[in-house]
């Protein structure tokens, strides 16, 4: 499995932004980017049941407005919104907590852009790991429905799964977390504690994570 990282990763803007939601702290990270294909094509490649495990995760539910889903050994939620196709929202519960995914969708040319914007409460959780926990997890979905656009050709997990312990992909993860390490400091954040989040989170991400540090959780 090959991927040229630089390039991948290069292709994504990223955003962090710090607001208020139902009167707490919260802060939302969000990703885009352009894909070689049209936007009804790329609705129905992240929103159909069978198309999405050929990139991402394998899911089970009611995938339509209103619809509970699950993703094979990651986050449940409901469809909160739903305007093929250009739009969607849903809940994203994970671990005991719930935070929120909205997806855009325009044209432009000949191509699609993807926007990704994922909401959470600031929490113990994101003091300790930042932006990072779900925006690595994020950039390996987006760069495995490139793939997938690009060629036709589905995500072997397994292969997947071993390059993400491979020196390359030791990489992309370090090079995303530092992406969104600098992402975090241009939101305002003190470049120091943007630094501690992004290095614990990296280090989980490559599998370095010491025994008492606890599990960041994943945007994919």
């Amino acid at each position: 499995m090959e991927i040229d990282v630089v390039r991948v990763l290069g292709l994504v803007t990223r955003s962090v932004r710090n607001f208020e939601k139902d009167g707490k702290a919260a802060s939302a990270v969000t990703l885009t980017r352009l894909y070689e294909t049209s936007v009804d094509d790329l609705w129905d490649a992240v929103t159909s049941e069978q198309r999405i495990p050929r990139w991402f995760l394998p899911v089970e539910g009611d995938l339509r407005l209103g619809g509970k889903y699950q993703l094979k050994g990651n986050a449940a939620g409901t469809i909160t919104t739903c305007t093929p196709p250009t739009h969607f929202a849903a809940t994203w519960e994970f671990g005991g907590a719930m935070s929120w995914i909205d997806v855009k969708l325009t044209a432009e040319r000949n191509q699609a852009r993807l926007t990704l914007e994922h909401t959470a409460i600031i929490e113990d959780h994101w003091e300790q790991f930042g932006p990072g926990a779900v925006g690595i997890g994020w950039d390996l979905a987006i760069a495995g429905l490139e793939r997938y656009v690009a060629t036709g050709t589905s995500v072997d997990h397994e292969t997947a799964e071993a390059w993400m312990g491979s020196p390359a992909g030791k990489e992309f993860m370090t090079s995303s977390g530092e992406y969104w390490r600098a992402a975090h400091v241009a939101s305002g954040v003190d470049p120091a504690s943007a630094k501690q989040r992004s290095d614990r989170t990296i280090a989980f991400y490559r599998g370095e994570t010491l025994p008492d540090v606890a599990h960041p959780g994943t945007g994919s």
